[in-house]
């Protein structure tokens, strides 16, 4: 890979083929440069140490030779993922296993060539590979090949939110475009107001392009320095962003320094924006009539038409925004108060290791040391914690000697008590007995699918071989549903299984008792110190509580509805002001109007329907334009949505009515300044 990549060292050498092999014969790592300087100050003596690391699978830890530093910048091939020890492919417990899915391949094309050619050779190999392993791997007879360009390397961020940041790139343009429409608003109001003045400027010469010219430049100077202000905020507001695009223990690491492209963008946007705020004053400076103007006589409401309109089409846009908002947002709600199945509060999970593979009642004696303390309600020992994210085994299943084709089941071994610890509800039946292996408690799901409803209780299955899999289990207890792997997936049938071989990586769940559990990470150093006095060798590598890793659940639906709530509420406000401004100007042009309709006996709310009617009109145009706005664009986000229908009326009700409540408060001044206007000093002054 190194030298693939055109890389040298920074210190020391790098990997070669040499170190790559033989399976487990080259315990040599190449330090990043990042790694060997935040953690070790750039130490010129690093090379020829050694570094421990435990391994994720397989028995014990490794002790690494550190033979270099990569070269500066060079931080992995993961996008927001820094990379912080490079080993050998060689060096992974799981290369030597056939179907082991543990690295990408890069493959770099002679120059001129297609990868079509490439892919089509690969797919070919992979479907022969499906079928040949059908039997074995039944889960995996439908895997498909992907090649992807790599120029700027690859990630799973990429994939989680490229669809979002495309959306939320969507409504921030929407948002520029509302800001635009406002700001060309006021402009052409000022320019009304002036409109003697550019008259005199005509009559005595000068040319209606030199006015057009003006109005660009005041437009341009409001432009650079909105772009100026707003590359000030996205450089304190971008690392506040980032932080949240991942779980708090495992933050992303993206570098956000400003290059030409970045530099590109915003010079685009100044451009544009320029063009967008100065557009419609322009067109209406060059239409001034000097004679008319001069006389006063000009007529207002050919002038503001095309304030009218831009007020509608920020009702439709302020809608868009809000209605595709609330839909995150609902999402974000459905999803955080989605059922787990089980108790979520006070639950810890401890994940712990040891040299070598140990006993499960050497594990099971470590739950019970654990549960013998003060503030701990209960212990038990699983395979890993629900809603983990990352873990995962999957089988068929066989019922009487014929398999059950359908949803696989999933398999999670876990300890007696593990059920109460948790609070799953126990259905029918009974939990594990200590010492015994051929058991199973499978969930109300796997009843369905596998039995058809009928009773277990009694009944053997066996699960096909895969993995260390292929032994039969009798039923002995049905327990309630719970979401397995993620939140967002379905209801999936799940067989508990005692443990059935030594291991040497497990994770304790414990449930801190009421009292504490507000609070559970204060007893994780006292914990830590338990388990480590429980055995030999006993570690716990990592100490989460299970809130955490359900908020971890939906971290891209939380920054996506929080941003899309912000950008929502900006919207709404600059609608609500462009309105007012709008009426504010429609006033003071109509001053003249409303004091004669006055002097003449005309009634405030006369008075009121006269102002705010038209706009108000073009309001609710514009607002059911974005009815069907909305309507066409969220088939566009609806695979991020969840539980949530792309044609919630109640949602598009809620934010038609938001849009009402805002003009309606927008135009509360202008119906004040209107219904208080003076006839007598109006009339006496024109």
């Amino acid at each position: 890979m190194f030298r693939s990549f055109g890389l040298r060292p920074a210190l020391g050498r790098l990997l070669n083929d040499e170190d790559d092999r033989e399976p487990g014969a080259h315990p040599v790592a190449v330090l990043s440069y990042d790694y060997w300087t935040r953690r070790l100050g750039r130490n010129p003596k690093v090379v020829g140490n050694t570094v421990r690391i435990t391994r994720k699978y397989g028995v014990g830890s490794d002790i690494f030779e550190i033979v270099g530093v990569a070269s500066s910048g060079f931080n992995g091939t993961e996008v927001g993922t820094a990379t912080d020890l490079f080993v050998p492919a060689m060096m992974h417990p799981l290369v030597s296993m056939r179907m082991a899915s543990v690295f990408r391949v890069f493959v770099r094309l002679p120059e001129g060539s297609t990868p079509g050619p490439v892919h089509d050779h690969l797919d070919a190999i992979l479907h022969a590979l499906n079928q040949q392993n059908s039997n074995q791997f039944p889960y995996r007879r439908d895997q498909i090949l992907s090649i992807e360009r790599a120029a700027t390397g690859v990630s799973e961020m990429q994939k989680n939110y490229g669809q979002a940041l495309t959306v939320l790139g969507v409504l921030v343009a929407l948002v520029l475009l509302i800001t635009c429409s406002n700001v060309a608003n006021l402009l052409s109001a000022r320019s009304a107001a002036r409109a003697r003045e550019l008259a005199l400027r005509v009559s005595i010469g000068a040319r209606q392009t030199r006015l057009m010219q003006l109005v660009m430049v005041e437009s341009t100077l409001l432009a650079v320095a909105a772009t100026v202000i707003g590359a000030l905020i996205a450089w304190q507001a971008a690392p506040f962003v980032v932080a949240r695009i991942n779980p708090p223990d495992d933050p992303a690491r993206l570098s956000l320094s400003g290059d030409w492209r970045v530099l590109g963008v915003g010079l685009a946007l100044t451009l544009i924006v320029t063009l967008l705020l100065g557009l419609a004053p322009a067109i209406q400076v060059s239409a001034i009539r000097p004679a008319s103007a001069l006389r006063g006589g000009d007529n207002p409401r050919s002038r503001g038409r095309l304030m009218y309109v831009l007020v509608g089409v920020q009702a439709a846009f302020c809608f868009v925004v809000l209605f595709v908002s609330g839909l995150f947002a609902a999402t974000f709600d459905r999803l955080t108060h989605q059922p787990t199945g089980f108790f979520v509060d006070g639950l810890l999970a401890l994940d712990t290791v040891t040299p070598q593979d140990v006993a499960p009642s050497a594990w099971t004696q470590v739950a019970t040391r654990l549960q013998s303390l003060p503030g701990v309600e209960r212990a038990a020992v699983a395979e890993w914690p629900l809603l983990d994210g990352n873990s995962y085994r999957q089988n068929d299943v066989s019922i009487n000697g014929r398999t059950a084709f359908g949803t696989p089941s999933r398999f999670l071994m876990v300890s007696p008590g593990w059920i109460e610890t948790m609070k799953i509800p126990l259905i029918t039946g009974r939990d594990f007995r200590p010492d015994e292996t051929q058991v199973a408690l499978v969930n109300q799901e796997f009843v369905r699918e596998y039995f058809q409803g009928d009773d277990p209780i009694g009944k053997w299955f066996e699960a096909q071989p895969g993995g260390q899999w292929g032994q039969r289990f009798l039923v002995i207890g049905v327990v309630g549903d719970t979401r397995y792997r993620r939140v967002r997936d379905p209801i999936l049938p799940i067989a508990y299984v005692p443990f059935l071989l030594p291991s040497h990586k497990e994770s304790l769940i414990v449930r801190i008792s009421s009292n504490t559990a507000a609070h559970p990470m204060a007893v994780a150093p006292f914990l830590r110190q338990e388990v480590s006095r429980g055995g030999p060798g006993f570690r716990v590598t990592r100490m989460r509580t299970q809130q955490a890793m359900l908020d971890a659940q939906t971290v891209r639906e939380r920054l996506l509805a929080t941003l899309a709530l912000f950008f929502a509420g900006v919207a709404l406000l600059l609608a609500a002001v462009g309105l007012y401004g709008v009426l504010d100007y429609s006033v003071f042009q109509r001053r003249r109007e409303i004091a004669i309709r006055m002097a003449i006996g005309a009634q405030g709310r006369t008075i009121i329907r006269l102002v705010i009617t038209r706009t108000l009109f073009f309001m609710f145009t514009g607002a059911i334009a974005g009815v069907v706005l909305s309507l066409i664009s969220t088939q566009y986000v609806k695979t991020l949505l969840y539980e949530v229908s792309p044609t919630d009326w109640g949602m598009i009700t809620l934010s038609f009515v938001m849009i009402v409540a805002a003009g309606l408060f927008a135009a509360v001044p202008a119906m004040v300044r209107a219904v208080q206007v003076d006839p007598v000093n109006v009339l006496r002054a024109e």
